[in-house]
């Protein structure tokens, strides 16, 4: 893996935006930005991160590990699920098939956790036995793993908004998906979230849960955005889970955990990281991409638009 001081040298050079105004406008998204040319997608992964709905600052490297991290993962599931990916030309890049989203975004979780208003911890801790619908035992603690994963599906926020809370008899009911589809999603979601979990075990990390968006290619139910990522998933470091301490995470939460230990939970100016820690969040961005591939991480030339054009020539819009 990258060296401490090296991680501390790249800091700088942490990618903000590549824009390609060649190939029109750009759809900017919290942590990576995409272009539609002739009916496909190029998705440009940046360094930018977010929490409590907003951008906080720049990770080195850290738009790299989620677009190769992905990459890998979507090979490792054809099996269960067809995916948008139709290349990966660069380390930031990847060219995806236009889908048509889902309004809804499923969350599998396959333990009881969170600090979060709407978290499945808070919403137990309260009373709430039958959160999303879905009926849990009494008994439960913190951090407890779940009889069976569970679906938490919510809504796809618009812009600036939140997600919200919906069950599955709500889905159906106000026609947002039709019911063989949704069983297919329901169905794809716990096979990818087993696929995971094994994977992480024989890592060394548990998947706590994660957050799958499906979407419809040509009439037919795939992945789409990203996948398994410490971005889009949690991850704890086996070792670490049934001590008395809170399990160790590889994944956004030990950064949103850093800003909320400052007071700051998306009001007002974030504060700014310091060095010391934003290089300790790439190494550990970096060691879960080691971890689950197996594979050492060798990151690719810093992107600019001039480069990213000459690769994107190679493929045909």
């Amino acid at each position: 893996m990258l060296t401490h001081q090296e991680l501390l040298a790249a800091i700088p050079l942490a990618l903000n935006e590549v824009n390609l105004p060649q190939f029109g406008p750009k759809q900017p998204g919290k942590v990576r930005d995409n272009y539609r040319v002739d009916g496909q997608r190029v998705l440009i992964t940046t360094d930018r991160v977010s929490a409590f709905d907003r951008v906080l600052g720049v990770i080195p490297f850290k738009g790299q590990v989620l677009n190769q991290l992905s990459a890998w993962w979507f090979d490792q599931t054809r099996d269960i699920v067809d995916n948008h990916v139709i290349a990966v030309p660069d380390p930031n890049v990847t060219i995806g098939r236009e889908a048509e989203p889902l309004p809804v975004e499923v969350v599998v979780r396959g333990y009881i956790t969170g600090v979060t208003k709407t978290s499945l911890w808070s919403l137990y801790a309260q009373g709430d036995r039958m959160p999303y619908g879905i009926a849990l035992p009494d008994g439960l603690r913190k951090n407890d793993p779940l009889p069976q994963p569970i679906i938490t599906p919510t809504t796809k926020a618009a812009e600036g908004g939140h997600d919200e809370r919906i069950t599955r008899a709500e889905i159906i009911e106000h026609g947002l998906v039709e019911p063989a589809l949704w069983q297919a999603v329901e169905q794809a979601a716990l096979a990818l979230f087993a696929r995971g979990q094994e994977v992480a075990r024989q890592a060394g990390l548990i998947l706590v849960d994660t957050k799958y968006e499906f979407g419809l290619i040509d009439g037919r139910l795939a992945l789409i955005d990203e996948l398994h990522t410490p971005d889009s998933s949690r991850y704890w470091v086996g070792e670490s889970y049934g001590l008395s301490q809170a399990p160790e995470h590889f994944d956004k939460e030990y950064l949103r955990q850093w800003f909320a230990d400052q007071g700051y939970r998306g009001d007002g100016n974030p504060p700014s990281m310091p060095d010391e820690f934003v290089a300790e969040v790439a190494a550990r961005y970096i060691a879960a991409f080691e971890r689950l591939t197996g594979e050492p991480f060798a990151p690719g030339e810093q992107p600019t638009a001039e480069r990213i054009s000459r690769r994107l020539a190679l493929y045909k819009f």
